[in-house]
């Protein structure tokens, strides 16, 4: 009897490791880090493990999701409409559902929300910015908002790729009109709680977060040509921060730690820190930067150190420090993609063409590479952003994902 509780103990704990939740674009926080221990300091020649490759799941560069034994990803099928697919812990589909016409930009056709899941409820934009509601366990759309009819916004020029915030009762989205940067809405019903004022231009490719300063909880974003803080609770426009790129794309949400907002974007606009203010009412510059210019691949912030890879100014890796902005290193031998981190390390996924996958050592004495592998299935640009759940990384790329063992032996 002894034996068999010991056995059941410990295949509950090693379900509980594999199950944990990944509910959100860019992991539990958003912001890039993944809480997986016991992961590979090193890979093979040939990089881990594959354990299974899914196909068939439509154009798209939404990262998966994973909550439970369920893996969830949306594609955009030969129909022109947007499915959310749900594949068991095996790579196997146990159900899809359209959910609604999706983009055929022609340059990156498909889905390009990642769908947030908050209890029976998955949230995903449209890249023509209709937000649908989905009852996971009934399999049906609860309700959906056209956002730019409802608050007169306008698309932008490669489709709306905002993955939705959900907040106690509430999911933000970023309409970008002249009267509504951020808007709340009842996350049960659709409808609209509040809208935060507008600060000229249209919306971009960010997906916000929500920060704590003090009292106050800001959430934070970036529209086409602003940085701007919102207090979460009240709906109210608090600061505004200028930043233009080339193309008004803004996609790397901010990030904070100790008083300090930081903000990048491509095509050489590089980027900053902003000190707020005791109350979190106001910012102010604490230094300027153009040697990390980082277009839509996610930077992390780890123990006072920004990493990020640069699009125009220098495509290799930078570390730069949060408090001053200092270069604390930069390497060429890896190419502007994506960056996540779990466990010590940081996952560089090479982006648009190269797919190469990347496994650098996380910290600020130095540019250490521990082992590289090519992504070669799927098609089209590798730019969906990778996950790390019960110590797999999960990769997708065009139609196909791919999930790797990373954990250690």
């Amino acid at each position: 009897m002894r034996a068999l509780f010991l056995a059941l103990t410990v295949a509950l704990l090693l379900s509980s490791a594999v199950f944990a939740d990944v509910a959100q674009f860019r992991g539990p926080h958003r912001d890039g880090k993944y809480p997986d221990t016991g992961l590979l300091k090193a890979w093979p020649a040939d990089g881990p493990r594959v354990i299974w490759t899914a196909e068939g799941l439509g154009d798209g560069y939404a990262s998966p999701v994973v909550v439970g034994d369920t893996i969830y990803v949306p594609g955009m099928l030969a129909d022109g409409k947007g499915y959310l697919f749900a594949l068991d812990l095996n790579g196997k589909e146990r159900w899809r559902l359209a959910y609604g016409v999706e983009t055929k930009d022609g340059q990156a056709p498909g889905s390009r929300s990642t769908p947030t899941i908050d209890g029976n409820r998955a949230y995903i934009m449209s890249g023509l910015g209709v937000l649908y509601c989905i009852d996971l366990d009934a399999r049906k759309k609860r309700w959906h908002v056209d956002m730019l009819r409802r608050f007169g916004a306008e698309n932008i020029q490669w489709s709306i790729a905002e993955s939705v915030l959900v907040d106690g009762n509430r999911v933000f989205c970023t309409p970008g009109s002249p009267s509504a940067s951020v808007a709340a809405l009842d996350k049960m019903t659709g409808d609209t709680l509040w809208t935060a004022a507008g600060v000229g231009k249209q919306t971009s490719y960010c997906s916000p977060d929500i920060i704590r300063h003090g009292r106050r909880r800001l959430l934070l974003t970036e529209t086409a040509k602003h940085v701007i803080g919102v207090d979460a609770d009240t709906g109210e426009l608090l600061w505004k921060h200028p930043h233009e790129t080339d193309y008004d794309i803004h996609a790397v949400t901010p990030v904070y730690a100790n008083g300090l907002v930081y903000y990048t974007g491509g095509y050489g606009s590089g980027g900053g820190a902003l000190a707020l203010s005791a109350d979190g009412s106001a910012v102010r510059p604490a230094w300027n930067d153009n040697n990390l210019d980082v277009q839509h691949h996610g930077v992390i912030l780890l123990d006072g150190y920004i990493y990020g890879t640069g699009h125009q100014s220098g495509r290799g890796m930078r570390c730069l420090e949060l408090a001053t902005g200092r270069v604390a290193w930069r390497s060429n031998e890896i190419r502007q993609g994506v960056v996540i981190y779990a466990d010590g390390m940081i996952y560089v996924y090479e982006g648009p063409g190269s797919g190469i996958m990347s496994l650098v050592t996380a910290t600020p004495q130095g540019f250490q590479r521990t082992g590289e592998f090519k992504v070669d299935f799927g098609d089209g640009n590798h730019w969906a952003h990778p996950v790390i759940a019960g110590k797999r990384l999960y990769v997708r790329h065009g139609k196909v994902m791919a999930a790797y063992d990373i954990a250690a032996q």
